[in-house]
């Protein structure tokens, strides 16, 4: 088969290189929003990773979302729309429905994304969704959420190096419970759908099978150092304190970065584990564990 894959310069692209290249012809895609775009997609699928990523700086104006994830997946969709490519799969977000989870979320959730990432990639999916696809042609939609994996650099990280230094974890009291998705799964899911057209279109979570609290991370992070994890049960209401204080003074510690830490994030992945009919290759913790190992290196 041969696939072009845009974004492959990105995380997720660069992965997904990796892992398909031995089996099918790839084609990178270096692709931007340019108003009245049109692009030659025949006899290829198409994995449609490019976008404009989370900014978590929060320095990002709003139309580079809406370009990058609404307009840019627009022109990529009309091209394959009209060309002879069979198969379209759009790397979506779980932030295109819900920036907080009470419950479990599943597929069926009614999207109220509240962010300028999010409201961009809901709209890609609008598109997507809207359009009546021809005979023969396969489009899935995949809503991934925390994905992590060697030479991630992201909040992991971070955990990674305040138990490095030996630091005590303060919000042991806080009990959560949050999805992460390996890399090693996300791929394993794309080949799937790539393959087997016997996978109906729509719209699928990806996420590791168990999810995890942040306490737990906490632990394996202490595992793969060889060291122990030091948790403390400081009072609720002392940090949420700290946290408020945090607001005014710019501390390390403010209500926003609380509320992530500690907040409740499920994600179902049994929609896509039950079309694929095979089970995830990795699991949450062996996951992690990869992930961890890799940031000694």
């Amino acid at each position: 088969m041969k696939i072009i894959i845009t974004g492959s310069s990105g995380f997720v692209g660069q992965n997904l290189k990796r892992y398909l290249e031995s089996l099918h012809e790839l084609h990178s895609f270096s692709v931007r929003y340019k108003p009245q775009q049109q692009f030659k997609l025949d006899g290829y699928a198409i994995v449609h990773a490019a976008g404009k990523a989370h900014d978590l700086k929060k320095v990002s104006n709003a139309k580079a979302y809406y370009d990058g994830n609404f307009e840019l997946t627009k022109q990529l969709f009309d091209s394959f729309l009209v060309s002879e490519a069979k198969v379209f799969v759009f790397i979506s977000t779980v932030k295109a429905v819900a920036d907080e989870v009470k419950g479990i979320l599943h597929e069926d959730e009614i999207p109220n994304p509240k962010t300028h990432y999010g409201k961009s990639k809901h709209q890609a999916e609008q598109y997507i969704l809207s359009t009546e696809l021809p005979i023969g042609k396969r489009v899935y939609i995949l809503r991934p959420c925390m994905i992590h994996g060697p030479r991630n650099k992201g909040n992991l990280n971070l955990l990674y190096q305040l138990v490095a230094k030996g630091f005590p974890w303060p919000l042991g009291a806080f009990e959560n419970q949050r999805s992460f998705l390996s890399i090693e799964n996300l791929c394993f899911v794309i080949k799937e759908l790539l393959e087997n057209n016997a996978i109906p279109s729509g719209v699928y979570q990806v996420a590791d099978d168990e999810p995890l609290s942040t306490n737990q991370l906490i632990l394996l992070l202490g595992k793969s150092l060889d060291k122990k994890s030091r948790i403390l049960n400081l009072s609720k209401n002392m940090i949420t304190s700290i946290a408020k204080l945090g607001d005014h003074l710019h501390l390390p510690l403010n209500s926003e970065r609380l509320q992530k830490l500690t907040e409740n994030y499920v994600v179902s992945n049994q929609k896509i584990v039950k079309s694929i009919g095979k089970d995830l290759p990795i699991s949450s913790e062996e996951g992690l564990m990869i992930t961890f190992e890799s940031f000694k290196k």
